[in-house]
């Protein structure tokens, strides 16, 4: 797995980030969670924080919406992103003195 925490000054190039970027990512059972959009990067430190996924399974999360996944939750990058951890179902909070439907 290639360490994306390094800095610009250390062993990782913007190219070899960039290939993150339309990977598949399954949960560490198997399950299907959605393809990488975008990094999430810390601007000061050029470290990257977390992945993207948009359009997201709905088995997972309500909505199919679009998640940022931290890079503490991730196991491996590859061919494909293994999570170490993801929630088993991620819910859409209802806001504060919304109307119920």
């Amino acid at each position: 797995m290639p360490d994306t925490r390094e800095t610009r000054d250390g062993g990782c190039t913007l190219e070899e980030i960039s290939e993150i970027i339309g990977l598949q990512v399954y949960t560490n059972h198997g399950v299907f969670l959605g393809n990488v959009n975008n990094l999430v990067v810390d601007v000061e430190s050029g470290a990257v924080d977390g992945l993207f996924v948009g359009e997201t399974n709905p088995l997972l999360v309500e909505g199919g919406r679009a998640v940022s996944v931290p890079y503490r939750w991730i196991q491996s990058v590859g061919d494909i992103v293994i999570l170490r951890y993801f929630p088993k179902r991620v819910s859409l909070k209802k806001a504060a003195g919304a109307p119920a439907k």
